[in-house]
């Protein structure tokens, strides 16, 4: 029976390009985490960065090159989530951004939550990505390191400041905006389920 779940070819395999690079940016988490909390804001914002670039990549090799995979649909989004939740902590525990916006993004990651175990549930291991979801986590990565080059009386943070804020603008309404897609997705997916059945 029909799940009426969106097809695409998806392999088992593990050893791809697109997963070496979501690994790394797995690993770089910790590494990016210490730096922030150590306000050695370099080596932060090149690992924001790298991450923003690799995060590009990995969905760009793997589609164009067919190898999109059940490893890779796990690992890219976690990496996204590890990177916006441990720069969001340590933003705010620097006092660069409030705390309201902290919890804002969390509550829009509890929604998800709620929604991806309802997929679960129901047997779909994950939704297509939106590219509201892509747009907003591109524009969150990109925000995080013009914040932290913000924090400063340079010319190059009095520039920064608007720009990253600008960005954190965008990426959490369509953040927001890309949970509502995702929701929205999913009743189609249970109603096109129970039309089968009856």
């Amino acid at each position: 029976m029909s799940t009426g779940a969106p097809e695409e070819t998806v392999s088992s395999r593990v050893l791809t390009v697109p997963n070496v690079l979501s690994a790394l940016r797995l690993l770089g988490v910790p590494v990016f985490l210490w730096a922030i909390l150590s306000e050695r804001d370099g080596l932060a914002i090149v690992l924001l960065v790298v991450s923003g670039v690799t995060d590009y990549l990995d969905g760009k090799i793997a589609r164009q090159y067919g190898l999109v995979s059940r490893v890779g649909q796990v690992l890219d989004p976690v990496a996204d989530r590890l990177y916006i939740v441990s720069t969001l902590l340590g933003l705010a525990w620097r006092d660069i951004i409030p705390w309201w916006l902290v919890a804002v993004l969390f509550a829009r990651e509890a929604f998800m939550a709620v929604v991806v175990l309802i997929a679960q549930r129901n047997g779909w291991v994950g939704l297509p990505v939106h590219f509201a979801g892509k747009a907003a986590t591109f524009n969150l990565l990109y925000a995080f390191p013009l914040l932290l080059l913000a924090d400063g009386d340079s010319t190059a943070a009095r520039i920064a400041e608007p720009v990253g804020w600008g960005f954190v603008w965008w990426g959490t309404v369509l953040y927001w905006v890309a949970g509502i897609l995702y929701a929205l997705q999913l009743r189609h997916l249970l109603a096109a389920r129970r039309a089968v059945a009856a």
